[in-house]
């Protein structure tokens, strides 16, 4: 996987909205906060634009992200908020520009879409993190957002929790990918879908009902998406609901219940997801896994790797030179000049 560069002071981010509305309320104390951080801020042309519950038509939010994929000028994209609308627009970009030159894209929820299309057509790390509709309104600095600043500026986090109930004990390490369960089972099947065999999954959900839970799970399950992974972490499964009749299980117990017969270590109650404490991932970053007892840790690489895309448009040229290299041996060996 390749590394984007790290931000510094001066460096121009952008801010666009993929999916569901904002307004310019909604985003101004993360404005400020990003701007504080000694970065310029530069919005989308159609940030503010409204199309029912979309920030603006499908053409519109493809505008402003394609827009900012290809500025060389803005270093990294944080997506305004998440709801529902980046499927919509994600067969509609361009993603050349950026493959040739990387920058950092942040976000969560609906932002899954991008996270799982970037790792598997790409292979650029990305952040699954905090947004700034979650920036706190009385321009107060939160963990999530400061945690974020890290991130973006080279820092590498390392975690140490209470493993929640159910975690399994063991030792993983593996690239970390994978987002917001809706949103992953959605993608099943289509040419956004999550690649998990060797790596530790991340995954979270917010208001959905237990037996959906339970649906999703077994799908990826179905789908090989789960028999072949170094290990799982569990973020918060916020505001679950259930029927009139109980299903009987919580959505911890119930992927929990779903992976049992699976040998490597599963850490919940990871900060992570729809809650305050949404901590920082570097999805695509190499990480290592440990749950031992009541304690549970995941510690993501400082090793960067920031000349992958050189390499891999040098592989063109190996072919090539190899090939006529066999060209010239065959015609040495016919000609009697070897």
């Amino acid at each position: 996987m390749i590394t984007p560069p790290y931000l510094k002071p001066g460096d121009q981010i952008g801010i666009v909205a993929t999916a569901r509305k904002v307004s310019p309320e909604e985003m101004k104390p993360a404005i400020q906060a990003i701007g504080s951080w000694g970065l310029e801020v530069r919005l989308g042309k159609y940030l503010f634009e409204e199309d029912n519950q979309y920030a603006g038509s499908d053409e519109q939010r493809t505008f402003d992200l394609q827009q900012m994929l290809d500025d060389p000028e803005i270093k990294a994209i944080i997506c305004a908020r998440g709801g529902y609308g980046t499927v919509r627009i994600i067969d509609r970009l361009d993603f050349s520009e950026f493959e040739k030159k990387p920058k950092w894209i942040a976000g969560y929820s609906d932002i899954t879409v991008l996270h799982s299309h970037i790792h598997r057509h790409l292979g650029i790390e990305t952040i699954h993190a905090t947004m700034p509709l979650n920036f706190p309104s009385d321009g107060s600095t939160s963990p999530a957002a400061e945690a974020l600043r890290k991130c973006l500026f080279g820092e590498a986090p390392e975690y140490r929790i209470t493993a929640g109930p159910s975690s399994k004990d063991g030792n993983a390490r593996g690239l970390v990918t994978g987002g917001n369960l809706s949103i992953l089972y959605s993608l099943c099947g289509s040419p956004s879908d999550v690649e998990t065999e060797g790596k530790i999954l991340f995954i979270e959900d917010l208001d959905e009902y237990l037996y959906h839970i339970d649906r999703m799970m077994m799908n990826l399950k179905r789908c090989g998406k789960l028999e072949r992974l170094a290990g799982l972490v569990v973020g918060g499964m916020t505001q679950m609901r259930d029927n009139s009749v109980p299903f009987g299980k919580t959505a911890e117990e119930i992927i929990a219940d779903v992976v049992k017969e699976y040998k490597y270590p599963v850490l919940f109650g990871f900060p992570a997801g729809h809650q305050a404490e949404n901590m920082p991932l570097l999805l695509g970053r190499e990480a290592t896994l440990e749950v031992s007892g009541q304690t549970g840790g995941l510690s993501f690489s400082k090793k960067t790797n920031t000349r992958g895309r050189t390499q891999f448009q040098l592989k063109p040229l190996a072919y090539i030179a190899g090939f006529y290299g066999l060209l010239y041996l065959l015609y040495a060996l016919l000609t009697g000049n070897l």
